[in-house]
């Protein structure tokens, strides 16, 4: 995504230039043209602010090319730059060398200690976020023998089980939360239900946990990925938990807060680090210490996916951060689309995603009663059908009133058949936005947060 620049350009320069109603002009060593936006501000009354058109990829050939008409208001956000490769790794290796609070990885350790690296879930630029740590461990003087690298699956709720590509770190050891002797007990939970968890995690002397601390706009705020729990639980923990998210929407994430704090205190986690995601993958910031003081700090750093918009807009056009990735990211671009966009609106989102959504998710928009098919998914255990039922709750909560065009890999009959509006190709999205007298424009929406201005 490229998105204008922000030029301050005096009025004599503005008025010369735009009189005889000129197509472009020279300002700030830039050439601007029509459209462009012009504000001033109480401060600066004779400064203005020029939006250039912005271009959108969506895993398309040719990117979508979106202006808006003189006078509207274009606001494109800027997901946050990051590194990879080895600037991912010195990037990790100074936090955990240099934290902000508390000690350093290497303090954590002696000669002779179990250490696990559990990383739970997808995070980005994994393998070179395990080099960084383990390259640490060996310098404090623990054998590569008792390192161990364990890496846990995705939940997956948040998009649908549509697994992205999965690198595995390289000597990895992959957790099965379907073998059940591959847990072991730790705790109970305030209900007196047993919490087993990863074998390796329960043994071990020392447990560096690794996840990503990223936002779930379908679910309101912070994603539930990136945890040790229930990432490394029995898989009838996930059950339940899918379960209780389809059935109880947003009031299941304090029991999941809980169980997710318990588990580290029972485990005795001191070294913990969060990776807040940059653009296209990459990591924009990596947070080490205790586990509330990383999550505090990741937090921070995540406000960069939290853009400050005013919701004022009538059409928002996002992509995600996966094009291909499956119905479960609409679900997600919608719900930050939408904080961005007045109620009754238009939505377009534009991917290259060519999986329709499921059963449940088709019957709702055919009019059958939404309460009523998430009784009947969660009631037959099939985790599809329930996936399904989660999502078409969260995207009926998140579209609301507001209209929603597509374009992706659905044929036209299977848009249509869902009410939705098809876009042929990237001209009706640039056309309706141009048109429209106001525009946001979310890349990676599935990612973004948008918080009122």
């Amino acid at each position: 995504m490229s998105a204008g620049r922000r030029l301050k350009v005096s009025w004599p320069h503005l008025a010369a230039n735009t009189a005889g109603q000129a197509r472009s002009f020279s300002a700030g060593g830039a050439t601007i043209r029509w459209p462009f936006r012009v504000d001033s501000t109480p401060h600066h009354p004779f400064c203005f602010v020029i939006v250039h058109s912005t271009t959108l990829d969506y895993g398309a050939d040719e990117p979508l090319v979106l202006e808006a008409l003189p006078g509207s208001p274009l606001t494109a956000f800027e997901p946050p730059a990051g590194a990879d490769g080895e600037e991912a790794r010195r990037l990790v290796t100074e936090a955990i060398t240099a934290p902000q609070h508390g000690p350093p990885l290497a303090a954590h350790v002696v000669p002779g200690d179990r250490v696990v690296i559990a990383v739970a879930g997808e995070v980005p630029q994994a393998v070179a976020v395990v080099a960084a740590v383990q390259d640490c461990l060996l310098s404090a003087g623990i054998d590569p023998a008792d390192v161990t690298v364990l890496e846990g699956p995705r939940l997956g709720f948040e998009a649908g089980f549509e697994a992205e590509d999965h690198l595995p770190v390289p000597g990895g050891l992959a957790f099965d939360p379907e073998i059940e002797a591959a847990t072991a007990y730790l705790t109970a939970d305030e209900a007196g239900r047993p919490m087993h968890l990863a074998r390796p995690l329960v043994d071990a002397d020392v447990v560096v946990a690794v996840g990503e601390w990223g936002w779930a706009p379908a679910l309101g705020g912070r994603s539930i990925e990136g945890e040790l729990w229930p990432t490394f639980a029995r898989g009838s923990c996930r059950r339940d938990l899918l379960k209780t998210l389809t059935r109880r929407g947003r009031g299941a994430l304090p029991d999941w807060k809980s169980g997710m704090h318990e588990i580290a205190w029972q485990l005795g986690v001191c070294a913990n680090l969060k990776l807040v995601r940059g653009a296209a993958g990459t990591i924009a910031s990596a947070c080490f210490g205790l586990p509330d003081e990383a999550g505090r700090q990741a937090r921070s750093a995540a406000a960069a996916w939290c853009p400050a918009m005013e919701p004022t807009a009538s059409v928002a056009v996002a992509s995600l951060s996966n094009p291909a990735g499956g119905f479960g990211l609409i679900t997600a671009a919608v719900a930050a689309a939408a904080r961005a966009t007045r109620p009754g609106g238009t939505i377009c989102v534009a991917c290259a995603v060519n999986v329709p959504p499921g059963l449940i998710f088709q019957r709702w928009r055919q009019g059958a009663p939404l309460e009523p098919l998430l009784h009947e998914a969660i009631a037959t255990g099939d985790l599809a059908l329930i996936a399904d039922a989660l999502h078409t709750r969260l995207f009926a909560r998140a579209l609301d009133d507001r209209r929603l065009v597509l374009l992706s890999g659905l044929a036209e009959d299977v848009v249509e058949e869902l009410e939705f509006g098809y876009a042929a190709g990237p001209e009706v999205v640039e056309r309706l936005a141009h048109r429209a007298d106001g525009v946001v424009v979310l890349p990676e929406a599935d990612r973004c947060f948008p918080r009122p201005e």
